[in-house]
């Protein structure tokens, strides 16, 4: 990880959407949101977890040890949920 996240940068988390339903389709699907850094893991093995208040459209949430996952793996489209990122440069 080239950037070092600490407490009050923003970052993007992952979305974990809803179940698919029988039909294959979502009520709600994985989506990028934005999050601000509230802790940061220090221990050996923690490589970049860190725990988030995610800001969506209708209240915040807390979540504590969210993992790392700023590299996509081949072919995928989206990062996995439950997960964070630094923001894409536009």
């Amino acid at each position: 990880m080239e950037q070092m996240p600490s407490v009050g940068r923003i970052v993007h988390y992952v979305s974990h959407g809803t179940p698919p339903r029988s039909d294959g389709t979502q009520a709600f699907a994985s989506e990028c949101r934005a999050a601000i850094v509230t802790e940061v893991t220090v221990h050996p093995d923690a490589d970049g977890t860190v725990g988030l208040a995610v800001l969506n459209p209708t209240g915040m949430f807390f979540n504590r040890e969210v993992p790392h996952a700023e590299d996509k793996a081949a072919g995928d489209a989206e990062h996995p949920g439950g997960t964070w990122h630094w923001p894409e440069r536009v």
